[in-house]
């Protein structure tokens, strides 16, 4: 009997696991309540440069309230409403741009990133090239290579890239990270820069986040328990899709990112008997919740949470929205 049929047809019987940690890192909830708490103190509006987060929920619930988003600050009028930079980090030019405007900003960058930042400048001011390791045209890579001149940071993505740096054994070097990769390819990656150039020197703490390390090593502990992964996320964050990746590289037969319950193709699912649900960093638990839903619609669903580590981070609001 087929698994979609619903009402008094016999429901096929699907142990679903719940990955724990997921969803909301500390911030994530740390931007998103930046725009909420402006909007409280100022009202609306509140402008926001480019998504607070990468989560297509997460930003039309906040344009409800009243913020406004846009890619860039020449699209915000003259104004003394706050202007918001997401989570992501932004380039030092953006933050110049404001203050020539005279804006109100409030920088909602992760501190887990401006971290990085930070690392990369002193790195320059010591003679330093920062080779990045990330993902071409994410806002996070443009942010980092965006504190220090042209030039100054040199991205790979690839183990090939690595291979066709020009620098020399001698050459004085760093590397860095985008905070969201894998912490499997990252680790490939640092060692093939570790071979090439014995002396880079690297970040005194890991520059992926504890989030997106947490919610991977989650992943594995359950993704070859099940036959299939469903990653609740954007396709344009990178934690989601790293996420999705590595439930495929641990096993999984199928392995998918959805945004929302209705982009489940459920022919995938069909004489399945196992599942796990997990969830971005940027993914609002609600949507976890209508994707259970959802299975338990089509299916008689069991229900066990699988803990691997408890999170208890805390970030404190940008100084300009604390009381």
């Amino acid at each position: 009997m087929s698994a979609n049929m619903t009402g008094k047809a016999r429901k096929l019987p699907l142990r679903l696991i719940l990955c724990a940690p997921r969803g909301f890192c500390a911030g994530v909830v740390r931007a998103i309540d930046s725009v909420e708490e402006a909007l409280r103190r100022h009202g609306a509006p509140v402008y926001v440069r480019h998504e607070i987060v990468h989560n297509k929920y997460v930003v039309e619930d906040l344009k409800s309230k009243g913020a406004i988003f846009v890619d860039e600050l020449d699209e915000i009028p003259d104004t003394n409403a706050p202007v918001i930079f997401s989570a992501h980090g932004v380039p030092k030019s953006v933050p110049e741009a404001a203050k020539a405007r005279n804006f109100f900003a409030i920088d909602a960058t992760c501190p887990l990133v401006t971290k990085v930042h930070r690392e990369a400048e002193i790195h320059h001011k010591r003679g330093r090239t920062i080779i990045l390791i990330g993902h071409k045209g994410h806002p996070e890579v443009e942010g980092t290579a965006g504190q220090l001149p042209e030039g100054a940071v040199v991205l790979v993505e690839t183990l090939d890239d690595i291979a066709r740096l020009p620098f020399s054994a001698q050459t004085p070097l760093a590397w860095c990270s985008q905070t969201t990769l894998s912490v499997d390819d990252t680790r490939d990656m640092v060692a093939a820069l570790q071979a090439r150039f014995p002396h880079i020197i690297g970040p005194h703490r890991d520059d992926i986040c504890y989030a997106t390390t947490n919610r991977q090593e989650a992943v594995k502990a359950v993704a070859r328990d099940v036959q299939a992964m469903v990653v609740v996320g954007a396709p344009n964050s990178s934690n989601s899709q790293r996420l999705r990746e590595t439930a495929e590289r641990e096993g999984c037969k199928v392995s998918v990112l959805v945004q929302r319950a209705a982009e489940i193709d459920w022919s995938l699912f069909e004489g399945l008997t196992s599942v796990a649900i997990t969830a971005g960093a940027s993914a609002p638990e609600k949507l976890v919740d209508e994707v259970v839903d959802a299975f338990r619609e089509r299916f008689d669903v069991g229900i066990e949470t699988r803990l691997t580590t408890q999170e208890n981070m805390f970030f404190p609001l940008p100084k300009e929205l604390r009381s």
